[in-house]
C-alpha cells in the first residue's frame, strides 16, 4: 500500500498517515448547523471531506465516516452567548425549530447529492444523542472540571495544561479572542458551556431534563459524545474548517481527553475558507452567502463545475469565488466531458472490456493525491494523458479509474457530434448563439449563462475558447 501523507494541524507538519486499525479508517467530519441553506463556503468543506474519503478508499482503506447534524445548541455567539440558531430560524420562518431542522437537513443532503459527494455512513443528529451528551458531562463533573453559573454548566479550561495544543496560540491570545463576548460569571474567558439552562419563565421548543436543570447541550459537547459513540476505538481523522481550530475543536479535545484520559483524534485536518472575489470570507453572518441553487443551478450551470473548481485549489488554501471563475470552471468541465465522451464513442464494447489502467500514470496520480491531497497536481496528471501514447482503450480505463477520486461523473459524459459552423445551425439556434456571444462580450454573465442553457435545451453544446467559441450537436 502506497504511503499517504497528511498535514496534521495538531503537530503542524505533514505526517505519514498510520491508522489505528490496519486498512481501516475512522473519519469524523463537522457537519452543518441546519437553520438555513448551506452556502458555497460550507460546501467547499464538504467537498474536501469527500476528496479525502475518496483518496483513502482509492488507496484500499475501508472508511467509516460519521458526520454530525447540529440541530440544537449552536448559539449565534461563539462564546455561548446569543440565541440558539435553530430557535432563531424558527422565528424567521414561522415554523417550529424541529421543522426548520428537518427541512434544512434534507436541503443539505440534496446539495451533497448534486455535488456527487458520497453520503456519510452515519449522520448523527445532536437531538438524537442527548443521553450520551449528558453522560459525558457527568464524567467531567465527577472529575471536578466544571462549575455552575446562572445560565449553565461550564468547563474550566484553566485546569487543562495543554489547552492550546491544537491552536498553537499563546493562551493570552485565545483569552483575548474570547473577550469579544463577556460573561462576568465565567472564571476564565475561554471557559465554555457544557449545558445551558432554559431561560427562567420560558419554555424552549428544544429542551431536556438533566441533573443540573432543564436546558440543552452546548455546541461542542455533541461532537465529542457522538464521535466517541460511533467511532470508539477508531479515532483516526477529524476534519473541519480553519475557523473551528481555536474554539470548537480546541474545546472538543479538552473535554474529550479530560473525560476519557486518552488522546482524542490522531490527525486533525482543516480546510481553508471560500472567499468572495476581493478576499472577504463567505458567511451567513455577513449576509453575503451564495447557495448552490442561486449561484449555479438557477443559472443553468452544472453543480459539478463547483466541484471541478475546488479540485483546482489545495484544500488548505483560501479559494476565491467569482462569477467569471465559476463560468470558466463550467466551460473547462464541459471541455473535459467532450474529450472523454468522444473517446468513449470511439471504443467497441470488447475494447472497453479489455482496457487496462496504465500503471505508470497511476503511480504519478497516487504520488499527487497521497501528498496531502494534491488535487491540482492530480488534475495535471489527468490532462497529461491527452499527450500520451496510450491506446484509446487504456486511456479511457485510466481516466475512469482517476475519476474515483475526482467524482466528476466522467463515465456518464455526453457524446457530441463533430464541431459545427454557425451556418450549419437552425436559424433560431444561430440567434441564441449570437446573442450569447454578445452577452459574454458585455460581461453580462447571468444572461450569458441563461442563453447557454437555452442553446443546450435545443440540443447543442457551446464551448468558449478565448474570444471565440465552438459548438457541437449533442447526440441522443
Amino acid at each position: 500500500m502506497t504511503k499517504i501523507f497528511l498535514y496534521n494541524t495538531l503537530t503542524r507538519q505533514k505526517e505519514e498517515f498510520i491508522p489505528i486499525k490496519e486498512k481501516s479508517v475512522g473519519l469524523y467530519t463537522c457537519g452543518p448547523t441546519v437553520y438555513n441553506y448551506a452556502h458555497l463556503g460550507n460546501l467547499r468543506a464538504y467537498l474536501f471531506d469527500d476528496f479525502l474519503k475518496r483518496i483513502l478508499q482509492y488507496n484500499g482503506y475501508t472508511v467509516k465516516h460519521v458526520m454530525n447534524i447540529t440541530d440544537v445548541g449552536h448559539l449565534t455567539g461563539d462564546m455561548d452567548m446569543g440565541e440558539d440558531k435553530l430557535e432563531l430560524g424558527a422565528k424567521r420562518e414561522g415554523k417550529s425549530a424541529w421543522e426548520i431542522a428537518r427541512f434544512y437537513e434534507e436541503a443539505f443532503k440534496k446539495d451533497l447529492a448534486a455535488l456527487n459527494i458520497k453520503p456519510a455512513d452515519v449522520y448523527s443528529r445532536a437531538t438524537d444523542n442527548i443521553p450520551e451528551q449528558i453522560a459525558l458531562i457527568e464524567k467531567l463533573v465527577e472529575k471536578g472540571y466544571t462549575y455552575q453559573t446562572s445560565d449553565g454548566l461550564y468547563f474550566d479550561t484553566s485546569l487543562v495544561k495543554d489547552y492550546n495544543k491544537l491552536s498553537h496560540l499563546p493562551l493570552e491570545e485565545l483569552k483575548e479572542g474570547a473577550r469579544v463576548e463577556v460573561n462576568t460569571e465565567k472564571k476564565n474567558p475561554t471557559d465554555f458551556a457544557l449545558w445551558k439552562f432554559s431561560p427562567v419563565g420560558t419554555k424552549r421548543q428544544m429542551e431536556w431534563a438533566s441533573p443540573w436543570g432543564t436546558g440543552f447541550p452546548g455546541w461542542h459537547i455533541e461532537c465529542s459524545a457522538m464521535s466517541l459513540k460511533y467511532l470508539n476505538q477508531q479515532l483516526d481523522i477529524h476534519c473541519g474548517g480553519v475557523d473551528h481550530i481555536n474554539i470548537h475543536h480546541t474545546n472538543e479535545i479538552a473535554q474529550s481527553e479530560t473525560a476519557t484520559g486518552e488522546p482524542f483524534f490522531n490527525y486533525w485536518l482543516h480546510n481553508g475558507f471560500l472567499n468572495i472575489a476581493g478576499g472577504k470570507k463567505m458567511a451567513k453572518s455577513a449576509d453575503n452567502f451564495l447557495t448552490l441553487e442561486n449561484a449555479l443551478i438557477k443559472k443553468g450551470i452544472n453543480p459539478l463545475a463547483f466541484r471541478f473548481a475546488a479540485l483546482q485549489v489545495s484544500y488548505r488554501k483560501p479559494m476565491e469565488y467569482s462569477e467569471t471563475g465559476i463560468q470558466q470552471a463550467a466551460e473547462g468541465l464541459e471541455s473535459l466531458y467532450s474529450w472523454v465522451a468522444s473517446l468513449k464513442e470511439s471504443l467497441s464494447a470488447t475494447e472497453m472490456k479489455n482496457a487496462q489502467v496504465d500503471l505508470g500514470f497511476k503511480e504519478k496520480f497516487l504520488a499527487a493525491i497521497n501528498d496531502d491531497l494534491n488535487t491540482p497536481q492530480a488534475l495535471a496528471v489527468l490532462f497529461s494523458l491527452k499527450k500520451s501514447k496510450l491506446t484509446k482503450a487504456d486511456l479511457w480505463a485510466t481516466i475512469i479509474d482517476f475519476d474515483q477520486v475526482f467524482g466528476l461523473k466522467l463515465e456518464q459524459a455526453q457524446s457530441f457530434s463533430s464541431e459545427l459552423k454557425l451556418a450549419d445551425l437552425p436559424m433560431e439556434v444561430q440567434s441564441l448563439v449570437i446573442a450569447r456571444h454578445t452577452a459574454r462580450d458585455n460581461k453580462d454573465w447571468s444572461e450569458s449563462d441563461r442563453l447557454r442553457e437555452a442553446i443546450k435545451k435545443q440540443g447543442y453544446l457551446l464551448e468558449d475558447d478565448q474570444d471565440t467559441f465552438r459548438i457541437y450537436r449533442i447526440k441522443n
